[in-house]
């Protein structure tokens, strides 16, 4: 069985993205973050999906892009805000998120010899968020490929993105397919410490719209 490491959030896409990966017969690494976001709940609900799914290892990487800020999902200063359906990108956009969360997996998958990253971008029902284009996972593949020892000994790394083109309804499909518990996933911007969202933020709305177009219930806990 080959190798793969899955950024895995607590998400709805992520948990998705994990299921699929194993479905390929991948002995999966699960890799999250604890980056300073104002609501850690979410990482609880990686821990419980990662031993649910029996990941091979789990962990969750610290770092602080709060001491960065600019985005109101790390910084204190800037409220996370209601659904709105503008086109500019929101303030819950973090800086270089994508970008710094890759860095770590390619880094990783050099240590245990991986060459398969899976990643839960989606450019269709997604907040606009430039890091979450194919655009960009093409980009990021390329220089992983020039900066990696294992790539210039010939082990390509590859940057898989299962959902890239996928509407949420199809996400949830295809995870409700492969046996994702959905009610385990959160996805709100401002989850209470019970892993309860709030109903209104981006990610919250994305979630609520998918279940609806997909005529499944919604097992998320609202406040």
């Amino acid at each position: 069985m080959s190798k793969a490491i899955v950024l895995l959030s607590g998400g709805l896409d992520s948990t998705t993205v994990l299921a699929i990966a194993k479905a390929h017969d991948f002995k999966c690494y699960a890799l999250s973050f604890d980056y300073g976001q104002k609501q850690s709940s979410e990482l609880e609900s990686a821990k419980t999906i990662a031993k649910q799914s029996k990941v091979v290892e789990h962990r969750i990487m610290k770092i602080s892009l709060a001491d960065i800020g600019g985005s109101a999902l790390t910084d204190d200063k800037i409220d996370v805000p209601k659904y709105s359906k503008s086109d500019e990108i929101p303030v819950t956009y973090v800086p270089a998120r994508n970008t710094i969360f890759l860095s770590f997996a390619l880094a990783w998958a050099e240590v245990i010899d991986c060459q398969k990253i899976y990643i839960g971008v989606n450019a269709l029902d997604y907040s606009g968020y430039p890091d979450c284009r194919p655009e960009f996972i093409k980009a990021f593949e390329d220089m992983a490929n020039l900066a990696t020892k294992q790539s210039v000994e010939g082990e390509k790394i590859e940057i898989k993105t299962p959902l890239i083109s996928m509407t949420k309804a199809e996400i949830i499909h295809k995870g409700l397919s492969l046996g994702v518990d959905y009610s385990q996933t959160i996805s709100c911007y401002l989850a209470n410490s019970n892993g309860e969202a709030c109903g209104e933020c981006d990610a919250c709305v994305l979630r609520i719209n998918g279940f609806n177009n997909a005529n499944i219930k919604d097992p998320t806990f609202y406040q």
